[in-house]
């Protein structure tokens, strides 16, 4: 950030009063300038014993695999960005069971939200996914999955489903990690 979007002076780098972190500020209109993490959320849509996923039509990772996912906007709960998310990626509607994994990624300031979802009726590529496809466990395309979280996400469903119990499952995602997956696919 070099210029502040309240009043469109030179901004700089520092420590405020009485915080503990560095933040962009502006010494001409005083605005702290405070950047928080994005929401990415969406579903994991169930028919079966498929699962329905997208081959991605935009960058970043163009023709991989992933769940219908995308940023939260404004005015909106984390479950209904979930459900618009389904319904522009995969054409597709769901019935929103539980919050199913949340997946931290501080390195690139974002939060996963998976929700468990029943997928309801039919469903089609939308204008971010080359196609959309439903997957038996041994079916799902392992080395085309666009990112770590997608994986972490599918190999929790899969083990829980042989136990029948769907727990929140909450875990980290460090650059280290993200970048051996992506060196791996």
């Amino acid at each position: 950030m070099n210029f502040c979007s309240h009043c469109g002076q030179t901004v700089r780098f520092a420590i405020p009063e009485g915080d503990d972190r560095g933040r962009f500020l502006c010494d001409a209109c005083g605005t702290i300038h405070y950047q928080n993490p994005r929401i990415v959320a969406g579903t994991l849509p169930v028919a079966g014993e498929r699962i329905l996923l997208c081959r991605r039509a935009i960058a970043p990772r163009k023709g991989y695999w992933t769940l219908p996912a995308g940023f939260m906007e404004n005015g909106e709960t984390t479950s209904e960005a979930a459900m618009r998310e389904t319904r522009e990626e995969a054409c597709a509607d769901v019935d929103l069971e539980n919050l199913y994994t949340l997946i931290n990624l501080p390195h690139i300031d974002q939060v996963y939200m998976i929700f468990r979802g029943a997928l309801r009726g039919d469903y089609a590529s939308g204008p971010e996914s080359l196609e959309v496809a439903l997957f038996e466990e041994a079916e799902i395309p392992w080395h085309e999955l666009a990112f770590p979280t997608i994986e972490r996400t599918l190999r929790h469903y899969f083990d829980d489903r042989r136990g029948g119990d769907y727990p929140l499952h909450v875990s980290d995602i460090t650059a280290e990690d993200r970048e051996r997956y992506l060196g791996s696919a």
